[in-house]
């Protein structure tokens, strides 16, 4: 074993060095490192160093590196039915998705996906958090949204939310919505917890519903050159070690998003649950198009995930 040569990989992300993600990636190295013997060096590149989303997916395809994350939205660009999990309220809560994660339907959209992309391997589905609405005024039921004017961004996938409930999607950027809302030209927004508080929107809103209503998901996903060349044994370590690092990131963002409403509250912003199956009621009828565009059977199955 001694003289087999070292192989390098390349593990390309955006997401910044503090983040589960990158932490759990640099693990994820480590591990696979540890139980091939040393026969596999991962390096990790964060923070866009070896590119943005679009080029790293490239780069994926090229084989110019070997791992990289990417948002589960960018993959239903190469394979739509990829997109059915970021519809608003597609999963009842976080253990329908945990369920959809070991599903027969995951392996089947995976599949579909690795065909559309010449090969891409999926390896990990990494919970990202979910969306709430801060807001100027207390949003307890979705009669309590009618006519409100919520910022949102410039995607047809974020005004379904806001329509369904009957508030009035407004598309600003995203640089501007600190003083949008400290100006009332909109009356609320909608955003991770961690970007309500890196973007520091609690000044200018003292509430936070829980309203979860998108959930975000990132895949770990090797391109087929890894992956062809991997013997079964080694995939089996791969699969095990990126799945546990998938399960790592998905429980500490967990976490930290109870953590987040907690400190919230030593801000001095009341944060509400609600009842996010009074919304869902709402938005589930305005899937109607998404599904025949996304596929009927495999929106059925999800929906059925018990």
């Amino acid at each position: 074993l001694a003289n087999e040569k070292v192989k390098q990989l390349t593990w390309a992300h955006v997401y910044e060095i503090s983040e589960p993600l990158h932490l759990w990636a640099l693990w994820a190295a480590k591990e696979i490192k540890k139980q091939t013997n040393g026969r596999y060096a991962i390096s990790v590149f964060p923070s866009s160093i070896m590119g943005k989303e679009a080029e790293i997916n490239q780069s994926l395809s090229l084989g110019i590196v070997d791992i990289i994350y990417t948002g589960t939205s960018f993959a239903g660009q190469t394979y739509p039915p990829m997109s059915l999990s970021e519809l608003p309220y597609m999963f009842r809560d976080y253990q329908h998705w945990q369920q959809f994660n070991d599903s027969s339907l995951f392996d089947d959209l995976t599949l579909g996906y690795k065909k559309a992309s010449m090969g891409n391997q999926v390896v990990g589905n990494n919970y990202y958090g979910q969306r709430h609405v801060s807001s100027s005024k207390p949003i307890k039921t979705p009669e309590d949204m009618i006519d409100l004017k919520l910022r949102v961004p410039n995607a047809s996938i974020y005004k379904m939310f806001p329509l369904a409930v009957g508030a009035n999607p407004s598309p600003i950027a995203f640089s501007e919505v600190y003083l949008a809302l400290q100006q009332g030209v909109v009356d609320a927004q909608e955003n991770p917890l961690p970007t309500i508080k890196a973007k520091k929107f609690y000044e200018v809103q003292p509430y936070i519903s829980l309203t979860g209503h998108l959930q975000g998901s990132i895949l770990t996903v090797t391109s087929d050159k890894l992956w062809s060349s991997l013997s079964s044994s080694d995939k089996a370590i791969f699969t095990r070690v990126f799945q546990q690092a998938a399960l790592g990131v998905s429980n500490d963002t967990k976490q930290a998003e109870l953590d987040l409403q907690r400190w919230f509250e030593t801000q001095g912003v009341t944060v509400l649950p609600v009842d996010r199956s009074l919304f869902r009621a709402k938005v589930l009828p305005l899937h109607h198009q998404a599904k025949k565009t996304l596929g009927v059977e495999f929106y059925e199955r999800l929906q059925n995930i018990q």
